[in-house]
Parts: structure tokens; sequence; C-alpha cells
């Protein structure tokens, strides 16, 4: 492990590979959380996760965290009660506090040595967005215990960063937002300046494109994966609501013309398309007590040969399948609904993180 270096993983030949290049498993948490998922509410976000890995593991191997051996059993036993291929289902008692592990999953990395890729892990510190929701520990401790069963070299940045705030598109560039990685509840103590830096530095980035907002109703204040992805090295797709009065326009018209003022490392403009926004609003409160939630088809996974995205409103879906299939040639394109899954405050981006180099 090397955890303190003169030299950034940058500097050392590495950088974060674009979610399209082919994984070797993806990592999931099943939920237990009753803070989270109170009364009824844990059934329905079990049953959203079955439909999820029911697809997902036809494609690729997922590794599946269980806080403890009763919640390891039930997840077990529901999976076996829709008779799926376990064979293709690694379940693993770890000490878990939540289910988002975008966020405080491991961040990979890699490089090339005489051809071979040679990847490694970049633990960033978790602290729940901001300290929202204690106790976070444990999850904060799942990139190095991944990195210890799997033998990877781990680097530790020293600054607080979730996975669901930055994308990459394989060839320098990386996108954040401010409200998220400027936010005093992150990295008071850095600056802007630094903080660029960090992340040119650990995940091998010659630029980053800072957009400002987020969406209504989002607890990570703002993250990317809720507003734009890169669907290639110059291709982006970008939310936007074709309602100017929806709550969400403002910020995202400011995010979308960011954008089209951007360029990528070579200086070439991005190819942006737009992607509908469904409806935020829901009727009561969710689980932190906004009346919003940040439901986004920008909250889609791309597997191996695979493109898994929620579905939220029979108005946009459809043409949204459409979208994804135009973007992702040759890949399955399919949907699940996560109206169920969102109202936690998240969706399928945002509990799975993919994983390079371990064999399961």
């Amino acid at each position: 492990m090397e955890k303190k270096s003169d030299r950034t993983p940058k500097e050392l030949g590495y950088a974060m590979p674009p979610e399209w290049q082919s994984h070797s498993a993806t990592l999931l948490h099943w939920p237990s959380n009753r803070e989270t998922w109170p009364g009824e509410r844990l059934k329905r976000a079990e049953d959203v996760y079955l439909n999820i890995i029911d697809i997902l593991h036809r494609f690729e191997p997922v590794l599946l965290f269980a806080e403890n051996s009763d919640i390891a059993k039930r997840a077990e036993k529901r999976l076996k009660e829709q008779e799926m291929n376990l064979s293709h289902i690694y379940i693993r008692e770890v000490p878990l506090n939540d289910v988002w592990a975008r966020d405080c999953g491991p961040i990979f990395i890699q490089k090339q040595s005489n051809g071979i890729p040679e990847f490694a892990i970049t633990d960033w510190d978790y602290n729940a967005w901001g300290g929202k929701y204690p106790p976070y520990d444990d999850d904060n401790r799942i990139p190095q215990k991944i990195a210890e069963e799997f033998g990877i070299k781990r680097f530790e940045p020293g600054m607080i960063l979730e996975g669901g705030s930055i994308d990459v598109n394989g060839d320098g560039v990386g996108m954040t937002t401010e409200s998220v990685l400027l936010n005093p509840n992150r990295n008071p103590d850095l600056s802007k300046e630094e903080i660029e830096n960090k992340l040119k530095g650990y995940l091998g980035a010659e630029k980053i494109i800072w957009l400002k907002n987020g969406l209504k109703g989002d607890d990570t204040d703002g993250h990317i994966d809720d507003l734009c992805r890169f669907t290639g090295a110059n291709r982006i797709v970008a939310s936007l609501p074709e309602n100017e009065s929806d709550i969400n326009y403002p910020a995202l018209k400011q995010n979308l013309e960011i954008l089209e003022r951007s360029s990528d490392k070579e200086g070439n403009p991005f190819q942006i398309v737009i992607l509908p926004l469904p409806e935020t609003k829901i009727v009561g409160t969710t689980v932190d007590g906004s009346e919003y939630v940040p439901a986004s088809y920008a909250n889609f996974y791309i597997a191996n040969g695979l493109v898994l995205f929620p579905l939220y409103d029979e108005r946009y879906d459809d043409r949204v399948l459409e979208l994804f299939q135009s973007e992702f040639p040759g890949y399955e394109i399919r949907g699940v609904v996560c109206n169920d899954l969102v109202w936690g405050q998240g969706s399928i981006h945002c509990i799975t993180q993919q994983l390079y180099g371990i064999n399961l």
C-alpha cells in the first residue's frame, strides 16, 4: 500500500478509467439501514435491488456487501426466491452504514505496465455528504478493506470526495460541481485550486470542468451524476427540464451553458445531448424531509455490454431509452423503475461502484 508519496498517482502514470471500460465486477450494498428505509420502505428498496441485480449479474459479477450475517441470509433468501444465478453474485458480510457504494466505495485508477493494465485504489475520505447522516465510519473503511482483501495498491489523497461528485471521459477531462467540492461541509481548509490539484493528481486528469449547482432535494449538495455524464471522450448527456418553470431549470440551464463553453484537452467543443428531467416533486416528504427527490436519468450505470438506467416518468422513459440506444450502440439498454429507490435520495448510479483488477 502507498499512502503518502512525493509523487502523485498521475506522476506515476495512473489515471481513472471511464466507466465504459470493462469491469471485473460491480459493488453493491444490500439495503438494511432503517433510518434511510423506515417501515415498508425497506422491502420496497429491496425489490428495486432485486430488479437491478437480476439484470446486472447476467453481464458481470456482482460483489454484494451485507451488514451482518442476518442481512446476508436475508439477501441470499430473496435472491434465491428470484431464481438468480448465485454463482455470479458474491455475498460478503461487511460492516456497513448504508447503501451508497458509489460515494464511499473505492475509486480505481490504472496505468499500463509493459502493456498490461495495473490498477490501484484512491481512498478518499467520506463523511456522509458533510456529516449529514452519522455514523459513516464503516462505509469510510470500505476502500481500505477492498484494497487489503484483493492486494491492490492504495493511495490516500487526504481529502473528502464522493464518487458521485466526479465523472471522467478517460482522456484527461473530469467534471464536478462547486456546490459539492467547494462546500464548507467537505474540505473547508482547501481552496478551489488545491482541490483541483488533488483531482488532477489522484485521478490523472489534465482538465477539470466546474459546474455550479445541483438538483433540488439532492442531499449530496449537487452530485454530477444527477446532472451530466460523459458517454464518450467527446460526448456528454446533460439534464435539462423541458418546462422552463421547473424549479431545477435555472441551475441546469446555467450548467449547460458552462458545458457549451467547455472543451476537451485538445480544445475541441463537446457534443452535448439533452436528457429530459422527470418530475421531482413528491407527495409527502422524503427520508430527509425534502418535498423534492433528485430523480434524474443521468443516474445511469454503464456495465459490461449494458447500460442500466432508472425509469421515473412515462412521459419520458421511452424517449430516454431511445436516446441511450443511440449513445451506446452495441450495448443492451435496460430500465428499472426506481421511484422507491430515489425516495431514499439516490438511484442506480449511486448504489453501484465499478471494480477493476480483482478476481472473485
